[in-house]
């Protein structure tokens, strides 16, 4: 076998994967959808988070068919510090939990209220974790897979991984602006996006201001 083949394979599988999520998530495609069916946009967020569930399977597939060749292991004390903050990582995800709705990101809530808005209802809020960093759940997720042991496919698939967190979130961004307006603009010039920085977060007090002046906002009531 051609030894550049695994990683096309690799590498066209995560693409398609990563093109066909923004185009399902971008405000132009449900626009679209709302346009000719809007009966079915109640269902469409426990949908595309079906889609992605399912559509991942051949992600994890190529990884097991291509496992490529080992670049480093964590050893020793080096083991321990990625463990742990593996570990920190996972608890900080559980500990982010408590302040979403998880009934409207996983669509229950739009099905049960037959909601057809293409934008998030989800009104805007600063969680602790959110007054470092703009997008908390990519930057945790980037913690994990940097602090396992990497071979060559895996480190193409962090880097690709890497990649869609930075796009995707800007394009995310977008959407949150037209729902949210300048209030979010502001927040993003305090705040860092995937990668926290040591000198842009917001303050208890200062987030708070925030989402007190987004309340004097009314959001979006456009399908």
């Amino acid at each position: 076998m051609n030894t550049a083949l695994p990683y096309l394979i690799v590498s066209g599988v995560f693409l398609a994967y990563f093109i066909l999520h923004s185009l399902a998530a971008s405000i132009s495609t449900k626009q679209w959808i709302a346009s000719r069916w809007p009966e079915i946009m109640p269902y469409y967020r426990l949908a595309f988070n079906a889609l992605a569930i399912v559509l991942s399977l051949p992600l994890l597939l190529v990884m097991f068919l291509y496992p490529g060749e080992p670049l480093w292991q964590w050893y020793g004390f080096g083991f321990y510090l990625t463990s742990t903050i593996a570990l920190l990582a996972i608890f900080g995800f559980l500990y982010s939990l408590k302040f979403y709705d998880l009934s409207e990101f996983w669509g229950t809530r739009q099905l049960k209220e037959r909601n057809n808005s293409v934008h998030d209802q989800e009104n805007f809020h600063i969680s602790p974790l959110h007054r470092y960093v703009r997008h908390p759940w990519y930057f945790l997720a980037l913690l994990l897979i940097w602090t396992r042991d990497v071979s060559t496919v895996q480190l193409l698939v962090y880097l690709l991984v890497t990649a869609y967190f930075v796009i995707g979130s800007r394009l995310e961004e977008e959407k949150l602006i037209a729902y949210h307006g300048e209030v979010y603009r502001r927040y993003q010039e305090k705040v860092a996006g995937v990668f926290p920085l040591p000198w842009k977060f917001l303050s208890a007090g200062q987030a708070e201001l925030l989402v007190q002046e987004s309340l004097l906002k009314k959001p979006l009531s456009k399908p």
